[in-house]
């Protein structure tokens, strides 16, 4: 069997062409995909009147906590989040969105989708190829 008939390489290339365009379209905006995927995060939280807290910010995205740490450090830098500490627990930090970041986050997502129904726009059966993809992000190596 060849790297064509293995669907574990076909979707290593696929996910570094997807991350390709994905760093292409978010350049112009001056976010690195990591950023992007936690400033959208928290924009939904901002959007249900959430403001949540690293840890809580990291679990949503499926990211490492010290990574987030660090890529929030850069987001408040850019005056895109603020990060205080939480009145009820000092050892957390509460995240809220900067007006500015707000809506950095809704032009980013805009391209975003624009770039996925394009790189996407291969599969005829989008229902289908998201249920695939649900199912895959959902697998637990431990069942």
């Amino acid at each position: 069997m060849g790297p064509e008939q293995s669907p574990g390489f076909l979707l290593w290339r696929t996910t570094l062409r997807w991350q390709r365009v994905m760093a292409e379209t978010l350049k112009p905006i001056g976010l690195t995909h990591v950023q992007f995927v936690l400033l959208a995060s928290l924009w939904w939280f901002d959007s249900q009147d959430l403001q949540p807290s690293q840890r809580e910010l990291a679990d949503h995205a499926s990211a490492d906590v010290m990574m987030t740490s660090q890529v929030l450090r850069a987001l408040e830098a850019k005056a895109l989040i603020t990060r205080a500490d939480d009145p009820a627990d000092a050892r957390k930090k509460v995240l809220r969105m900067t007006p500015e970041g707000r809506s950095l986050a809704v032009r980013a997502v805009q391209s975003v989708e624009a770039a996925d129904r394009s790189f996407f726009s291969v599969a005829k059966d989008q229902p289908a190829l998201l249920k695939l993809l649900a199912q895959l992000a959902a697998y637990d190596t431990a069942h």
